[in-house]
């Protein structure tokens, strides 16, 4: 049975830094691409970050470039998103995801991905 549990979310100020990750079980998950999603009340789930089987391509939303960082672990089956300079729009609750089907392609769209964690609140106070 497959299994991701994200974890470190939290309440951090404006301007501060979390970093959560997402531990996978029941398979590996080291030859699939691996991305990070959120959700704020009343949107629709969006794309964040995405990083590819081998950690060497990333993509990212853009209001999230130069703050985020997505980064694996296929050692520990992990995948990581460290956030700086955070505001208190990425207030949401971030999922991670896995896109089972990868085929090379970084996707952004959530129904591509097959695996989803339970997900982590994220807020930031002004």
């Amino acid at each position: 049975q497959v299994q991701l549990v994200e974890s470190g979310g939290g309440l951090v100020q404006a301007g501060g830094s979390l970093r959560l990750s997402c531990a996978a079980s029941g398979r590996t998950f080291s030859t699939n691409n691996m991305g990070w999603f959120r959700q704020a009340p009343g949107k629709d789930r969006e794309f964040v970050a995405v990083v590819n089987w081998g950690g060497s391509r990333t993509n990212y939303l853009d209001s999230v470039k130069g703050r985020f960082t997505i980064s694996r672990d296929n050692a520990k089956n992990t995948v990581y998103l460290q956030m700086n300079s955070l505001r208190p729009e990425d207030t949401a609750i971030y999922y991670c995801a896995v896109d089972a089907h990868s085929f090379g392609i970084l996707k952004t769209t959530p129904v591509l991905y097959e695996y989803w964690g339970q997900g982590t609140q994220v807020t930031v106070s002004t």
